[in-house]
């Protein structure tokens, strides 16, 4: 278990060009999962270094695993359809990048100069994995809609070493067992503004004391919880809540690179450890962060000029998969009762003669978010402001009823989520929305252009969603998977194995002993798994972090690899320096799944007791 890779990590270097200074025309860009416009979404662009044209299938296969892992990890899970997500294929000259995995390593040809140890720098560290700034954006550039504005640029290196960076880009290797971990963890940098929470910064070594003042970082301070509460600071609204990433939300030592001085939220978080999710702090700067690269109205009537009362007024909105967005209408200042509805119909209004003031208010009702600073910021509160003549008459205009937006129908929507679909806007009448779950309508009061599948309770199994615009033969289908992926488990031999009537079944060891997690899903696609220890946070399984086959390794004080401990059963530990006395006796492990279509399956459980050894 541990930390992320690095921050910065930009090296500027000749790159491979085509005819008139452009990237290498060789160079393609492949949709990996679009949710709309570029212009108006968030752009994930991976680029692949140091795949050769006849690795590129490995380059998919690396995008695909990175993605389905960060759509496990929430504020992304809630949030995917906010995102676009591109896959820019470029054939490289040789295979692997620079530096790997020493400074003694062969310098190779590639289209994104990719190198570890910073970029070839003695003065640098090794799983600092920079890239060639100008030539990452210039690939980027290939995906049209897109620029530095709204989108985040992945690089990820054709390497089986852990490293990465976060900075203006993230990057990570491709295929190291932990590189899909190392994805999110740079994002969390690149894009949020996250620091590390981690106690080092050379491997191995211990940091020293904070000597500084109160950090700017979100995510740490050098108050007491007794200040925070007081001075209503920082993570205060979070204090003592369970946190998704183990443990209670507080106060913990360590962090910024000391090991003393400054505090973080949480024992656990995807910027301190990676395989755990992030902390609800980092989520909640996330949420903040993912949503300001969007704008919550997609569109609406126009408000340039004055509008009649003999029509319609229209807003779309984004459609977050974790719950609807709010619209709340008011007319003069008094909120009408529209009950969420994205349209309303100013002849139904009770309007006296003469000029009114109509506004529709966006918000996202998210419970990631807290601060009410957050909440009011334009990244999840949008007004739009229109001003009602009734001496106005409304030009008649013919507008075809049709759907336009609406969630992809090409693959499954899990279970969970919120699926959506929108229309035209004619002005003279609200076209309404029909949902049916395997031909049974449902009821869906309020907001028609949005069904959240949660509130239905889907019996287990595959199901076919449809929406229709009442009147019309207008239909859209979805597949519904409501069967998460199952999972199995392999541990290496026990002692002995204790099978009890209403009791988890109990392996029996005196040292180490192994894990494997498989899963299967009926719709294929990537699945994550992930296990717990004694109730801790969810930690994603990954293999082992020498070898993504190989299977999880539990010992009484854990493994160190390359500066960081893995594996130790009972209370974890990160760092050599944590405590490392063996935690005997039973302890409870859970595991889980996380298919392509975010379905959470249900913990299955079984009971590990860890016995002294004979002699000692």
């Amino acid at each position: 278990m541990g930390g992320g890779a690095g921050r910065g990590g930009i090296r500027r270097r000749p790159v491979r060009r085509g005819r008139r200074g452009a990237p290498d025309a060789a160079a393609a860009v492949v949709p990996v999962e679009i949710t709309g416009p570029a212009e108006k979404r968030f752009n994930m662009v991976f680029i692949g270094d140091g795949y050769t044209a006849g690795e590129l299938p490995r380059f998919r296969a690396d995008v695909d695993r990175h993605v389905k892992v960060l759509w496990s990890i929430e504020p992304f899970r809630s949030y995917r359809s906010y995102v676009n997500v591109w896959a820019v294929q470029v054939p490289s000259p040789d295979s692997g990048v620079d530096c790997d995995p020493s400074l003694d390593g062969p310098r190779r040809d590639t289209p994104l100069g990719m190198g570890f140890w910073g970029g070839c720098d003695p003065r640098s560290v090794q799983r600092l994995l920079a890239v060639d700034g100008a030539a990452a954006a210039r690939y980027a550039d290939l995906v049209a809609g897109t620029s530095a504005a709204n989108r985040q640029i992945v690089a990820l290196a054709h390497s089986s070493t852990y490293g990465g960076a976060g900075g203006t880009f993230a990057t990570a290797s491709g295929g190291n067992a932990l590189s899909s971990q190392i994805t999110p963890h740079e994002i969390g940098h690149s894009l949020g503004g996250l620091q590390d929470e981690y106690d080092y910064y050379a491997r191995g070594m211990p940091g020293g004391a904070y000597g500084g003042g109160e950090p700017a970082s979100a995510h740490h301070t050098v108050l007491t919880s007794e200040q925070l509460r007081d001075r209503r600071a920082k993570w205060w609204r979070w204090l003592g809540e369970e946190s998704e990433a183990g443990g209670v939300i507080g106060r913990y030592e360590g962090g910024l690179y000391s090991t003393g001085g400054v505090w973080r939220p949480t024992r656990h978080s995807l910027m301190k450890t990676l395989g755990y999710p992030f902390d609800e702090v980092g989520r909640e700067v996330m949420v903040q962060a993912v949503s300001a690269k969007v704008d919550l109205v997609q569109g609406h009537t126009p408000n340039g000029a004055p509008i009649g009362a003999d029509r319609t007024v229209w807003v779309d909105t984004l459609h977050p998969l974790g719950g609807e967005l709010d619209v709340v209408w008011r007319l003069d200042g008094r909120p009408l009762p529209a009950g969420g509805a994205r349209t309303v119909d100013l002849r139904r209004l009770p309007l006296t003669p003469g000029r009114h003031a109509l506004t529709a208010t966006v918000t996202d009702p998210t419970p990631f978010v807290r601060d009410p600073a957050v909440r009011g910021s334009a990244a999840l509160t949008r007004s739009v402001a229109w001003t009602v003549d009734t001496r106005l008459p409304t030009r008649p205009q013919r507008v075809a009823v049709r759907f336009t937006s609406h969630t992809p129908t090409q693959t499954p929507v899990g279970a969970w989520s919120v699926v959506h679909a929108d229309t035209t806007h004619p002005p003279d009448r609200i076209p309404a929305v029909r949902w049916a779950l395997d031909g049974r309508p449902v009821a869906n009061p309020g907001n028609d252009r949005d069904l959240d599948l949660s509130a239905l309770r889907i019996r287990p199994g595959r199901h076919t969603l449809t929406a229709r615009i009442a009147g019309t033969a207008h239909v859209l289908r979805w597949t519904v998977d409501a069967a998460p992926a199952e999972a199995s488990y392999e541990l290496s031999a026990p002692l002995r194995t204790v099978r009890e009537p209403g009791r988890p079944v109990e392996y029996v060891y005196d040292g180490p002993f192994t894990m494997r997690l498989d899963a299967a899903d009926d719709h294929g696609g990537h699945v994550v798994t992930q296990f717990r220890v004694n109730g801790d946070g969810w930690y994603t399984y990954y293999g082992w972090p020498t070898d993504a086959r190989a299977p999880f390794l539990f010992t009484p004080s854990g493994t160190e690899i390359d500066g960081l401990v893995y594996g130790k059963l009972g209370s974890p530990r990160a760092v050599p320096w944590d405590d490392a006395a063996p935690r005997y006796g039973t302890h409870t492990v859970e595991y889980r799944t996380i298919d392509p279509a975010g379905n959470t399956g249900a913990a299955g459980r079984f009971l590990v007791t860890l016995v002294r050894p004979a002699g000692s």
